[in-house]
């Protein structure tokens, strides 16, 4: 699986490492992803989602079913990327 965010669409970024030279080589800014469970109440089951620390943080505020079906709305997220645990 892809280092994207299924709440938020983050992904990596490309920039540039710069020296003291001001030499430039290229770099990736990876994503801070985490693999996480989580209990979903209203189908009363675990599923299990690969979340930015920002995702972990919108979950936290709006709750894990008004943030799953905004980023399935916005495109992030489709029902086959979520793992259902059981």
């Amino acid at each position: 699986m892809s280092k994207i965010c299924q709440i938020t669409g983050k992904k990596a970024m490309i920039g540039n490492n710069v020296s003291h030279s001001k030499r430039r080589t290229k770099r990736k800014f990876n994503v801070n992803l985490f693999h996480k469970k989580f209990y979903w109440v209203e189908q009363d089951c675990w599923i299990s989602l690969s979340i930015s620390a920002a995702g972990l943080r919108t979950i936290n505020k709006n709750g894990l079913d008004a943030a799953m079906k905004e980023a399935s709305e916005k495109g992030y997220l489709r029902v086959e990327d979520i793992q259902i645990l059981n």
